[in-house]
């Protein structure tokens, strides 16, 4: 059943509140929106609604870390990183173990426009150094993540999550691992295109997989989760048989997953050629979630258009 990813946070988030009591959450006014009001109604006494005001809820919740209680701190996205000195000073160098929950990622939220809009979110927690960032695809992916963020990640950690609602794609019976790519689409025939993608974009770009098959062009669909660690040895690995590599994002292209794989290549001295497609250093603006990514590219329709464009470039 399509759940939003931050649906799924605070779902996760109250029922690991029942066997985690370090567990703590704070919020700055909008626990409505993030669900982490969920756990408030459940651990009334373990929530602290800390009002608008994050800089200072970052650094409370960076001090309840070294007295031994596990902080989930929730706001939007874009609000979480517009107080960047205070994640980097009180949470990343302190080496705080501390969870920041940013929520309402990228253009997919639609009408509220780019005040409410995280863009560069990953970009800006990728470039701390202790940092771990991750993204779900779904509802599944994001219990899971929760699972491990709660018993095995060490350190600071930014979970990025959607407003909209995601369909579901984690294969059922699947094994989550950790830090490493997945594949969410294998065509029939060996492909010619792999596709990276994470969070929201993952199912745009399985639609565009099955859509560029019927017109004879088999392309792989691989979900990054986390964007630091990235899992450059699995990429590296799946991108040798390729012509192309497509990185989809609901999210600058400047830092993102696009970056994560150009850092990849970087390393090594034989890569197939890469296209980033994201939102190409530009703002975001109001609109239906479906217009806006038509008009930023990364809808299902225009990551096929995309990669047929691309391809038959590189034929003439």
């Amino acid at each position: 059943m399509a759940k939003a990813t931050r649906q799924a946070f605070g779902e996760s988030l109250a029922r690991l509140g029942e066997s985690h009591p370090e567990i703590v959450v704070l919020d700055a006014d909008l626990s409505k929106s993030t669900k982490s009001e969920l756990f408030a109604k459940k651990f009334p006494h373990r929530f602290i609604e800390m009002g608008i005001a994050e800089a200072n809820m970052i650094g409370t919740a960076a001090g309840l870390s070294f007295t031994g209680k596990l902080p989930f701190l929730c706001s939007f996205g874009c609000f979480l990183t517009g107080r960047y000195d205070t994640i980097r000073l009180s949470v990343a160098y302190a080496q705080a173990n501390v969870r920041l929950v940013g929520t309402h990622a990228g253009v997919g939220i639609g009408d509220d426009g780019h005040s409410q809009m995280g863009l560069e979110d990953i970009t800006l927690m990728r470039a701390l150094p202790t940092m771990g960032v991750f993204q779900p695809m779904d509802a599944r992916e994001t219990e899971l993540l929760m699972d491990f963020l709660v018993k095995e990640w060490k350190g600071p950690a930014y979970i990025r999550l959607t407003r909209q609602n995601l369909p579901d794609l984690f294969p059922a019976g699947a094994k989550f691992q950790p830090g490493k790519l997945m594949q969410i689409h294998k065509p029939a025939a060996e492909a010619q295109v792999l596709c990276l993608a994470t969070g929201a974009s993952v199912a745009d770009a399985v639609q565009a997989a099955k859509e560029l098959e019927s017109t004879g062009i088999a392309m792989s669909v691989w979900n990054a989760h986390s964007l630091k660690p990235f899992d450059d040895e699995t990429l590296t690995a799946i991108s040798e048989k390729v012509k192309l590599v497509i990185a989809v994002e609901d999210h600058s292209v400047i830092g993102g997953l696009g970056t994560c794989a150009a850092e990849c290549f970087a390393k090594i001295s034989r890569h197939p050629r890469l296209v980033k497609l994201g939102i190409q250093d530009l703002f975001g603006e109001s609109g239906l979630p479906n217009e806006l990514y038509d008009k930023f590219g990364i809808s299902a329709k225009a990551i096929a258009q995309r990669v047929t464009s691309e391809l038959g470039q590189k034929n003439r």
